[in-house]
């Protein structure tokens, strides 16, 4: 019973106006995307607002206030309640936020993925300071077996732009070429993740051979400059292949989980789909700046530039996958 209806109304009145704003504001922006403190808030006002319309209940002599009460009661209800199918409508953001949280969920492998490169890179590096003659096999394009010194100074010297009119074309193909080689890494978490180790470990040979070549020819401001600008994107990309081969791998396997094969695939998935997704994406742009910037060099592009360009990238992408889409 209320014994005082007047003051039940003003003490009310305040948390129905708060719930009409928020149902107002839902209507209005139907892409609006709650926090969890404010869903929480909103739950509270219908239980209270609820509570509220019994006790109107013994009031009759309101009925319009009863049917305001009634009316946003109803109105949380259905909101909270809802069963609409999600509208046409794109939500990037919620596009933009599953890569990260993907990435998240799994980095156990990311770690494992990282570890293999290095793993890979010493041993490249400790090939080539102590055989260098061991170029020609570790080595994976010809324009590589040339002396560190005689590549800088053909580059630093070039007085046209060798890419005039090629950019495109070549950006295109080194993005085809990267994908297929994160894709590949990737795929072959169907061998029980033994194709996915020999692929990390074979592309930190890579980068470990051509690191000792240029750093010990004392050319590593070029080697910086050349490589940071794409590979800041490019090497992680290819991490993040190696990090779906992983799960993938680890999913067959099972570890002793209990969950049968077919269940414990479907519940990686969705996650598969969308860091190999996520890494394809950064390969488009690691393509386009390996073809407009990485292949320029001093005095076109002094290399402070260019290093600081691919450290900017590095961190950009590093507090993107730690940051975006946390709630």
């Amino acid at each position: 019973m209320i014994l005082d209806p007047a003051r039940f109304v003003d003490m009310e009145r305040v948390y129905w106006n708060e719930l009409q704003v928020i149902l107002d504001k839902l209507r209005a922006e139907p892409g609006w995307r709650m926090s969890i403190p404010e869903v929480t808030r909103l739950h509270y006002l219908y239980e209270r607002c609820s509570a509220d319309l019994v006790r109107l209940d013994t009031f009759s002599t309101e009925p319009l206030l009863r049917a305001y009460v009634e009316s946003l009661v109803s109105r949380a209800y259905a909101e909270i309640h809802e069963t609409r199918a999600p509208s046409g409508k794109v939500r990037w953001r919620a596009i933009v936020a599953a890569f990260p949280r993907a990435f998240r969920r799994h980095l156990g492998a990311f770690r494992l993925a990282v570890g293999l490169t290095l793993l890979g890179c010493a041993f490249g590096w400790f090939a080539i300071r102590t055989d260098p003659d061991v170029k020609a096999i570790l080595m994976p394009f010809p324009g590589l077996l040339d002396p560190p010194a005689t590549r800088v100074t053909r580059e630093e010297s070039a007085r046209i732009d060798r890419l005039h009119g090629q950019k495109a074309s070549f950006s295109a193909m080194l993005m085809t070429h990267n994908i297929q080689v994160t894709m590949m890494t990737l795929a072959f978490g169907v061998t029980w993740g033994v194709g996915t180790v020999i692929l990390l470990f074979y592309n930190g040979v890579t980068l470990g051979a051509i690191s000792a070549d240029y750093v010990g020819a004392g050319y590593t401001q070029f080697l910086a400059g050349w490589l940071l600008p794409h590979g800041a994107i490019e090497i992680p990309a290819i991490l993040l292949g190696g990090q779906a081969g992983l799960v993938l791998a680890g999913a067959l396997i099972g570890w002793g989980e209990r969950a049968s094969r077919a269940d414990r695939l479907r519940s990686v998935a969705r996650d598969l789909l969308v860091i190999g997704l996520g890494a394809a994406a950064l390969l488009v742009w690691a393509g386009l700046v390996e073809a407009f910037v990485s292949q320029y060099h001093q005095p076109v592009l002094p290399y402070g530039l260019k290093i600081a360009f691919g450290l900017l990238e590095l961190a950009a992408l590093s507090i993107y996958l730690a940051r975006a889409g946390r709630v």
